[in-house]
């Protein structure tokens, strides 16, 4: 049966999408402070419905793995779910009774890793005798975690069970080939894989979160009805069973990603009736300047769906795939670039060849008018929808924080979009873009 809690915050889930287009056409001020142990507090109030979110950032993704711990940043995300300590009065829980536990309370918690940060979500009523609860229980998984040794021998051939499974689909074939050729060296291309998970054992995941999840270092945002006293106060308490004295010295810097020289073409055999085919380079760090005219950009060459340049060539007039993209994934380092499809395996190079063909004469000519007004007319009119829920906006906020976006980004984001140029995007695109040194990888394509 589910639980009553949850029902009604789940019917407040669907009431904030139908009071969204208030939410989203709104000025939305973020307030920011940094507290005494040097955490930074990300606020936004929003007092239509009685509900709390927030999330948590540690700089502690995949980009801090060690070399030969490929998916430590990961598994002690994962790892953070089954078990927290005993604490005075507080007795150990095990995965079983933490899962009863957030039941009980109809609030949701989920700790998450990504290629650069480890991130703790929580949602939960704002009453207060609900929320103090929620609280003090995502308070220990985050600064209690018990990371007991057999749950994660069964942890860990789940995941290798996972990967093998995962080796037979020629996607993932080609997605590890891709990393690997686009980052080379660096974290963003490491893969987790059955050798680097025999590495990692429950000791290196508590050096792991000691080392990176300190008071000092996170960056809270919180988005809810509630004050700011009282986001002060939900700051501090779900970062209290952090080690208060711990080491608050910078961490060591992260190489960047290194620039293709040359281009590189990898062919992997593989019995498919569709041959993955993906075609790119390193992209740029999501703070450059050039995100509004890439993200316009881009649009108009593939990720734009039907309407897409790509798509207009390689599957309207040619019929050689059913659908082509193309996307940038930036973070604090520059993510890829990368135009993708599936095709016949006889008809893998006539695709490439085309999918180049559209990409060096964008990268040259850039965008037409109507095509670049078409963008913007399309991704300003889908604005509010990145704001209609407390979900979706404290992701934005805590996009804002992490990457040190200016704090009146979401109110002066559909002006920037509006001012970019045709010249813009065409100068972006020449500086960022080099068909000349991409990456290409085919898998299952026929010569």
């Amino acid at each position: 049966m589910t639980h009553p809690i949850t029902t009604t915050l789940r019917l407040l889930a669907g009431a904030c999408l139908l009071t969204g287009s208030v939410l989203s056409h709104a000025a939305l001020p973020i307030q920011n402070w940094t507290q005494p142990s040097g955490a930074k507090v990300y606020f936004v109030a929003v007092d239509a419905l009685p509900i709390v979110d927030v999330q948590v950032d540690f700089d502690a993704g995949g980009r801090r793995d060690p070399a030969g711990q490929a998916g430590l940043a990961d598994v002690t995300a994962e790892m953070i779910e089954k078990g927290v300590l005993a604490d005075g009065d507080l007795p150990a829980l095990d995965e079983n009774a933490l899962g009863e536990a957030w039941a009980d309370l109809g609030a949701s918690f989920d700790p998450s890793a990504g290629s650069d940060r480890l991130s703790f979500s929580l949602r939960s009523l704002s009453r207060p005798q609900l929320l103090d609860k929620a609280l003090t229980l995502a308070a220990r998984e985050i600064g209690q975690p018990a990371f007991p040794a057999d749950v994660w021998t069964r942890e860990r051939e789940r995941y290798v069970a996972a990967i093998k499974e995962a080796n037979t689909k020629p996607g993932t074939v080609a997605g590890r080939a891709f990393g690997q050729a686009v980052y080379g060296t660096h974290p963003y291309g490491y893969d987790t894989d059955e050798k680097s998970l025999a590495a990692i054992g429950v000791d290196d995941m508590r050096a792991f979160h000691r080392r990176y999840l300190a008071p000092c270092r996170a960056k809270v945002s919180i988005v809810g009805a509630i004050d700011r006293a009282q986001a002060d106060r939900i700051a501090t308490a779900l970062l209290a069973r952090l080690p208060a004295q711990a080491d608050c010295s910078a961490l060591p810097p992260v190489p960047e990603v290194a620039p293709l020289e040359a281009a590189k073409v990898e062919r992997i055999p593989f019995d498919s009736a569709q041959a993955h085919v993906l075609i790119g380079q390193p992209g740029y760090p999501r703070r450059d300047p050039d995100h509004f005219a890439l993200t316009l950009g881009n649009y108009v060459l593939g990720g734009g769906g039907f309407v897409s340049r790509l798509t207009e060539q390689v599957r309207e007039k040619r019929g050689l795939a059913y659908s082509v993209y193309s996307g940038f994934s930036p973070g604090l380092h520059a993510g890829a670039f990368v135009i993708g499809f599936q095709t016949r395996p006889d008809q893998a190079d006539a695709a490439v060849k085309l999918s180049r063909e559209v990409l060096e004469k964008f990268v040259a000519d850039g965008p037409t008018e109507a095509e670049l007004q078409a963008a913007k007319d399309n991704l300003i009119g889908g604005f509010p929808l990145l704001l209609d829920s407390n979900r979706k906006l404290v992701g934005n906020v805590a996009n804002i924080a992490w990457n040190d976006l200016p704090l009146d980004y979401l109110d002066t984001w559909i002006a920037r979009m509006k001012a970019v140029t045709l010249a813009q995007v065409k100068d972006a695109f020449e500086r960022k873009l080099h068909p000349d040194r991409m990456v290409t990888v085919l898998v299952g394509a026929k010569p």
